[in-house]
């Protein structure tokens, strides 16, 4: 079985419908994949009538945006949670509303020195969506500021630019617990990721775990291969899950559906300890 769980649809920062990133499976010879739209599961129905149709299995998930004491970003995968969980949807529920407020805030510093008007950007986002840099990042190729997301991001988005904005995300410890209360499994995504900025230490690792976490994502493209050795001896001493994934973000990113993958007996434990929803075969 070839299983991808980490993906993006346009209800957050990818480029694709939930359909359409079943269909890009389906094409990639997938067996299974997970819709892991950023702080948001209003792709789910539509994804899993895709897959039901296409007959790959469908693993709802999320993606939870988390900030560290420290200012570090951190990213949690959650499977197979219940999205009506009140503690877990209240607190996506803030992190949304000040995703829009730090958008906006953004766009405006922007327009003081590029051709950017809050209306460009919103053209990018896809109705109901979360609005987020990469949408400001779509805008600014349009209006011909830069060529593409990656040069965007290393740039004039990158969080040491004057552009930049912190919002509100929650402590990741927090999110791992929300994610158990809700009934899914957590698991850290692309944690030694340090071409996006600060990586944290091993006390964060220690805070996630004694709340709860259950897995790391060790085979990423952005995961160096001395932080995948670690990783792997933190999962043995843990007794952590380990995933691959491709990240996949359709044309917003190069990363390709299928490039990593998780083995099928790592999806049989995940179904196994989540309570929440269930993989739609």
């Amino acid at each position: 079985m070839r299983i991808d769980l980490h993906t993006h649809s346009n209800v957050s920062d990818g480029t694709q419908t939930p359909a359409e990133v079943i269909v890009s499976a389906v094409a990639a010879g997938l067996d299974a994949v997970a819709l892991t739209d950023h702080d948001s599961t209003d792709g789910w129905e539509s994804a899993a009538a895709a897959a039901r149709d296409r007959g790959i299995a469908f693993v709802p998930g999320m993606e939870i945006s988390c900030r560290t004491k420290e200012g570090i970003s951190v990213h949690l995968l959650s499977y197979l949670h219940d999205p009506a969980h009140p503690g877990l949807l209240e607190e996506i529920t803030k992190s949304k509303d000040a995703r829009l407020t730090r958008a906006e805030h953004m766009v405006s510093l922007l327009s003081e020195d590029y051709p950017l008007t809050w209306d460009d950007v919103i053209h990018h986002v896809a109705p109901g969506a979360t609005v987020g840099r990469p949408h400001i990042a779509d805008a600014l190729v349009a209006a011909g500021v830069v060529a593409d997301r990656t040069e965007a991001f290393t740039s004039i988005l990158t969080s040491h630019s004057r552009y930049f904005v912190q919002h509100y995300a929650p402590h990741p410890a927090l999110a791992v617990e929300l994610v158990r209360a809700a009934g899914g499994v957590p698991v850290f995504a692309h944690p030694v990721a340090s071409s996006r900025g600060r990586i944290v230490g091993e006390g964060v690792y220690q805070e996630m775990i004694d709340a709860g976490l259950l897995g790391v994502e060790v085979d990423h493209r952005d995961n160096p291969e001395e932080g995948r050795t670690f990783l792997r001896e933190l999962a043995a001493t843990h007794g952590l899950l380990v995933t691959g994934s491709s990240d996949y973000h359709g044309a917003g990113k190069p990363n390709l559906i299928g490039e990593n993958t998780t083995r099928p007996e790592v999806l049989a434990r995940i179904e196994e300890l989540a309570t929440g929803s269930r993989v739609v075969r």
